[in-house]
């Protein structure tokens, strides 16, 4: 229930959306104060609390996060580089044992949301190390100058009015660190996907996705939000592939969670 009223407010926001994105604007940090002030005269008028409000207003042009986001060669790379790039052989002999360590909670996650531990244990080394390095960029601040960036305008106001709206909820709060590009705990999920996707793996009634349950279910549920099949194979031209393109569109990074899942799975190597 909570999650589904966080839902709605956050569609309340982005119904006002056609005003919000009237905002200009800029490829550099000469109008983000200017735009912060129309963005925030948007949210109170969505009804945002006051100190949501003064926060937005609070946060600084990232000149790391503009970097950041021109500067994504790896996914240039093909898919051998591209894997070794980023360590999928540790992926592997790390998720295996996980998976074996954890075997009852991986059981309790299939159970649930019909996906194996191979893709998670991918995608959660993948994205962060198993929890090892989350970022340590201000979450509204990254989100908030991607939103005001010309070059993914609307994608990041949309992802922006779903971090306000955690914050009100107390989901994220204004102190939130994260990836460049906003995405925040141990799969990296971007503020919206938070809203659509996030859940309670462990039963404290909390969403937390800096802890591996809540993490680990978050992406569970994703994957099957994005029509993840029971029992059916994730392998490129397979039913689940689908659900594995829906986390990330760069097609080497695809390819390797199906293939690192697969290995940790105990399909061949």
């Amino acid at each position: 229930m909570r999650l589904a009223r966080l839902t709605m407010t956050a569609a309340c926001l982005l119904a006002a959306g056609g005003v919000a994105r009237a905002a200009e604007c800029g490829n550099s940090s000469g109008g983000f104060e200017t735009w912060k002030r129309q963005m925030a005269e948007e949210a109170r008028g969505a009804g945002h609390k006051p100190a949501t409000i003064a926060a937005l207003m609070g946060t600084t042009y990232s000149h790391a996060t503009i970097g950041a986001d021109r500067g994504q060669k790896s996914f240039k790379l093909s898919l051998s580089e591209f894997m070794k790039k980023r360590g999928s052989a540790a992926i592997v002999s790390q998720g295996r044992q996980r998976k074996a360590s954890q075997a009852a909670f991986f059981a309790g996650l299939e159970k649930r949301f019909g996906v194996p531990p191979g893709p998670l244990l991918a995608i959660w080394g993948m994205e962060s190390g198993f929890g090892a390095f989350t970022g340590k960029q201000n979450t509204l601040s990254a989100v908030a100058t991607l939103a005001y960036d010309c070059r993914r305008t609307e994608y990041f106001t949309d992802q922006l009015g779903a971090m306000l709206t955690l914050i009100d909820a107390g989901t994220l709060s204004v102190a939130s660190r994260g990836a460049m590009h906003g995405e925040v705990g141990q799969t990296q999920f971007l503020p919206k996907n938070v809203l659509q996707y996030g859940v309670d793996g462990d039963g404290n009634g909390r969403i937390d996705l800096d802890t591996m349950a809540d993490a680990l279910a978050s992406t569970a549920n994703f994957l099957k939000g994005h029509g993840w099949k029971p029992g059916a194979g994730y392998q490129p031209g397979q039913p689940n592939f689908v659900a594995i393109q829906g986390w990330n569109a760069a097609s080497v990074y695809q390819q390797s969670i199906a293939i690192m899942g697969r290995q940790i799975d105990g399909g061949e190597d």
